[in-house]
């Protein structure tokens, strides 16, 4: 499959159907729910494989990122692994370490949501420069079918969540490391400050011009990986998303409830 026009063809079906995305991500913790009750209720027995994401996707409707999300979630809980190039399995019952977990509650005001852009610049910057030095032909393929995509939403009058966060997990994946891009998919959807707090709606200048802005500003990275320069994709990343830091601040009190209720809000 072609991923370049699987991308264009999600973003497409994003546009012509505007309740799908807030649909999309609020299945996400559905398809949990209901493949942790497989697995609880031995419907799905320790050893044996999940299905594919293709039939997961025919299942639950939702497009191969819902699915992603919702796998990456039942690993965090150590309920299933992946191993790579066979599939994801379920894990025998054991006692799970304490790990890592940013939930929904951990990002439902703008101080929170800026906590998380600081812990973002950190860690992306780094993969934009290991991006650049490792990137392959598909990835920029991939990056820009992202961006495109992009653009397609924001003028259509969508809030473009799918196709940013799509492209941020582009970047992680081209990396050549994993647990960059595996990281990301955990997170979510949740990463992108208009999901919890309505940013663009906000800003001064216009929605549009607030999207297009963001839109130069990931055209940046991508050239910078394009032409294989760590250090500006480093800078380029680091600016991408410290601008959004200030844009944040500038656009939501500290003190703002979130945009949507707690159970509308999900990655």
């Amino acid at each position: 499959m072609d991923p370049v026009k699987t991308l264009v063809e999600e973003a497409v079906a994003t546009v012509a159907a505007p309740d799908r995305p807030r649909r999309a991500r609020g299945l996400v913790s559905e398809i949990v729910a209901a493949l942790e009750g497989d697995i609880r209720e031995a419907r799905l027995l320790a050893g044996q494989k999940l299905p594919t994401e293709s039939e997961l996707v025919g299942r639950f409707d939702v497009s191969r990122t819902v699915v992603r999300e919702a796998i990456s979630r039942l690993q965090a809980s150590g309920l299933v692994e992946t191993r790579h190039g066979i599939g994801t399995f379920v894990m025998a019952p054991r006692a799970v370490p304490a790990t890592f977990r940013i939930a929904l509650e951990d990002v439902a005001t703008a101080a929170d949501v800026i906590e998380l852009l600081e812990l973002r610049i950190s860690l992306e910057s780094e993969a934009a420069a290991l991006a650049a030095q490792r990137r392959s032909p598909e990835n920029l393929l991939t990056m820009a079918a992202a961006l495109t995509a992009f653009t397609v939403a924001i003028h259509a009058d969508s809030d473009a969540v799918p196709s940013d966060f799509q492209f941020h997990v582009e970047v992680a994946r081209a990396t050549g490391n994993r647990h960059f891009a595996e990281l990301m998919t955990y997170l979510g959807t949740m990463i992108i400050p208009r999901t919890r707090l309505n940013t663009a709606a906000r800003a001064p200048e216009g929605r549009l011009a607030y999207l297009e802005r963001v839109h130069r500003e990931h055209e940046d990275i991508l050239e910078a990986i394009r032409r294989q320069e760590p250090e500006t994709a480093r800078a380029a990343m680091r600016t991408h998303l410290s601008n959004s830091r200030e844009r944040l601040r500038r656009a939501q009190p500290e003190d703002a409830e979130p945009a949507l209720p707690a159970a509308a809000r999900v990655a």
